[in-house]
């Protein structure tokens, strides 16, 4: 199969170049925010002895803080820039709402956080790492059970689908073999034009999560497809798979971390964490290259796996094209973009296998 398609073929020069400038500007503006991240960070390590001990909850709640109002110009650039291409649809005042909203619950956590983290530090010493791995586990499995009921719909609202699409996934998922309980629809048209879904959650909080941009603006047979996708992450168990995953990967990003934080000599108290944050965001690239490359595997098998159960790969084409059009992706992003941040395979290599599909090759 060949491993990209012909950008031309499916997408005109207007439309290649107005992704590219878009999406050159925001990862210039994600960049620059790094940078300004890990230049606080490296000031606050370097002075660490000079800033008087406080109370690592509130050294934590303040260090998210500071980083987040640091941030909020190259914040509100990108969403200005994000207005202009007509992705973002939520009024200033609301984003200013949500911001508020995910600092406050930001804080809560990063206090609790930062304290059981400096109590596992004076504890275990170097080894705080070793209780450290079962705690990011065990967030992990938290953020999964409580997450979809405790804190999505703090920013959402879900609707059960309507009686035919409800219809519609029940047919597909006994076609695939797989249970499904719950498919909620995601106002997401309040902020965004962009179209998604996903699957979250674990038991009883497991569902199926379609944006009703995506039913507004694609075909019946289009969303089917999308469905399909979704629902062989279900089949795949492709969220407990990634939690394995993050439960094989902690001791070793945990040590990695604790090794490196160990360098910069902090002391074991709310000072320790300017330099844990600061070596978690070192040691986290390599890492999520790792993460990003099986998540891309997964994806395939689901486009296959769609593409089976719809039993036309053209549908994948086109809603390929439409959610690269319509989200102002970029159909092949440039080579280091894919290997660091690219959790899907590129639209161009998505509908290359479609292509190899429909040819029967």
């Amino acid at each position: 199969m060949a491993s990209k398609a012909n950008a031309r073929d499916y997408f005109s020069a207007a439309e290649l170049g107005r992704a590219r400038r878009f999406r050159r500007g925001q990862r210039a503006l994600m960049l620059v925010g790094t940078a300004l991240d890990a230049a606080v960070l490296t000031t606050l390590v370097r002075r660490a002895e000079a800033i008087p001990p406080t109370s690592p909850a509130v050294a934590a709640a303040g260090l998210g803080a500071a980083l987040t109002v640091l941030g909020l110009p190259l914040s509100a650039a990108a969403r200005e820039r994000s207005i202009r291409v007509g992705l973002v649809t939520q009024s200033w005042r609301g984003w200013s709402a949500d911001l508020a909203k995910a600092q406050a619950i930001s804080a809560g956590l990063s206090a609790a956080g930062g304290a059981v983290l400096v109590a596992g530090m004076r504890r275990y010493g170097d080894a705080w790492w070793r209780p450290g791995a079962g705690g990011l586990v065990g967030v992990g499995v938290l953020s999964l059970v409580a997450g979809p009921t405790l804190l999505d719909p703090i920013f959402n609202r879900f609707e059960p689908a309507e009686p035919d699409l409800a219809e519609r996934v029940a047919r597909l998922a006994e076609a695939a073999g797989v249970p499904v309980d719950r498919v909620l629809i995601m106002d997401a048209s309040k902020r965004t034009t962009a179209s998604n879904a996903y699957v979250t959650g674990l038991g009883p909080t497991k569902r199926v999560v379609l944006y009703d941009t995506l039913l507004r603006d694609m075909s019946p047979e289009e969303v089917d497809f999308v469905i399909a996708h979704e629902l062989a992450h279900v089949r795949h168990r492709d969220v407990l798979r990634g939690l394995a995953g993050l439960a094989v990967a902690a001791p070793a990003l945990t040590w990695s971390i604790a090794r490196l934080a160990r360098t910069m000599n902090a002391p074991a108290d709310g000072r320790a964490l300017p330099a844990v944050a600061l070596a978690a965001g070192i040691v986290a690239t390599p890492f999520g290259m790792v993460a990003n490359f099986f998540s891309r595997r997964m994806e395939r098998r689901a486009d296959a796996f769609a593409m089976g159960l719809i039993g036309d790969p053209r549908t994948q084409i086109a809603v390929q094209r439409s959610l690269c059009v319509r989200n102002v992706a970029e159909p092949e992003p440039p080579r280091w973009v894919r290997i660091v941040f690219g959790s899907h395979p590129t639209t161009l290599e998505r509908i290359a296998m479609a292509e190899a599909r429909a040819s029967g090759s």
